[in-house]
């Protein structure tokens, strides 16, 4: 890849010191200025909730169902004017992306994910629409719906895989495998074509070791999703993996072993996918362990210094990379 005059650093899709393709970048140039996502609760559930194939939830899940920085209870307008009022005396921001994040949000009669999906696009200063969920809860109905709202705004639909492998998908109760997983991505892809699509994975689960955690980004980099979001497990209060913690039974990634991950997995990645997250949130009176990742800027800073030591870039072992 060439050096672009007066960038800090080599890779194409960046302004800054960053090797990979940052959300931040994407947003920016997509928009023509910062965004802020809005992250709602639209008192959804999920099928590993509700007995449909299982009952407690994937084994890391918080009870709020990664809806832990949402107003639940609100409606989807209040939560939504909330959040704005603060960003926008922090950042000034007027654009924002109204993100249905907590449980499932295409599992639900069509009717209902109708009226809460028309009710977040006439949310003012929306310039796009995430919407989170399962690939297997990806019905022809659910489709035809996600297709007319892709014509309308700029739609991104976040599935969650976390892993390739199915043994760890079993350990964690995911509820699916990765055939299931991938059969839900390519029926997305046909039948929305313009959606964009994002894929996470979550780095840390119990029983993978580093070589597992890359091949399930090797594998996912050959879907070509337009954004991948890579989190680090946490350990979160109330949850299973808080008892398999305090019994010894887990041990979290070091801050050390955690960026030498990314920097490979970045580098399996094609350069035009975003990645749209290299690390979670977990909240503070929540999480248990590892307490690192607290700070989120310094993980930010020692992958980027790793990928200048290493010398190299997002995409740099891409299989379908031509231009290095």
């Amino acid at each position: 890849m060439s050096m672009h005059k007066g960038k800090a650093s080599p890779f194409l899709y960046s302004d800054t010191n960053k090797r990979y393709h940052t959300y931040d970048y994407y947003l920016r140039h997509r928009y023509g200025g910062k965004c802020a996502k809005i992250a709602l609760d639209a008192g959804f559930t999920c099928p590993n909730r509700d007995g449909t194939c299982g009952t407690e939830g994937c084994i890391y899940c918080s009870p709020r169902g990664s809806g832990d920085f949402t107003f639940s209870g609100l409606s989807i307008k209040e939560q939504y004017d909330r959040q704005c009022a603060v960003l926008l005396q922090k950042w000034g921001s007027t654009r924002y992306i109204p993100y249905l994040q907590a449980y499932t949000n295409t599992y639900a009669p069509i009717s209902v994910l109708r009226g809460v999906y028309e009710e977040t696009l006439a949310l003012p200063g929306a310039v796009a629409f995430h919407i989170a969920t399962r690939a297997d809860c990806l019905g022809s109905e659910v489709l035809s719906l996600l297709a007319e709202v892709s014509e309308r705004i700029d739609l991104t639909v976040e599935l969650g895989l976390q892993s390739v492998h199915d043994t760890t998908a079993a350990a964690i109760g995911r509820g699916h495998g990765f055939s299931a997983f991938s059969e839900g991505y390519f029926s997305l892809r046909e039948a929305v074509p313009r959606a964009r699509i994002s894929v996470h994975l979550i780095n840390g689960l119990p029983g993978e070791d580093a070589g597992m955690m890359i091949e399930s980004a090797y594998r996912v980099s050959q879907l070509e999703p337009d954004e991948v979001k890579l989190h680090l497990l946490h350990v979160l209060r109330d949850t299973r993996m808080a008892k398999l913690w305090e019994e010894g039974r887990y041990t979290p990634l070091t801050l050390e072993e955690y960026t030498d991950i990314l920097v490979k997995q970045l580098e399996l990645f094609s350069p035009e996918a975003v990645i749209g997250r290299i690390t979670g949130d977990g909240g503070r009176e929540a999480l248990l362990a590892p307490l690192w990742s607290l700070k989120k800027l310094a993980v930010m800073n020692i992958l980027d210094r790793k990928m200048v030591e290493k010398n190299t870039v997002q995409g740099r072992k891409w299989a379908k990379c031509v231009q290095m």
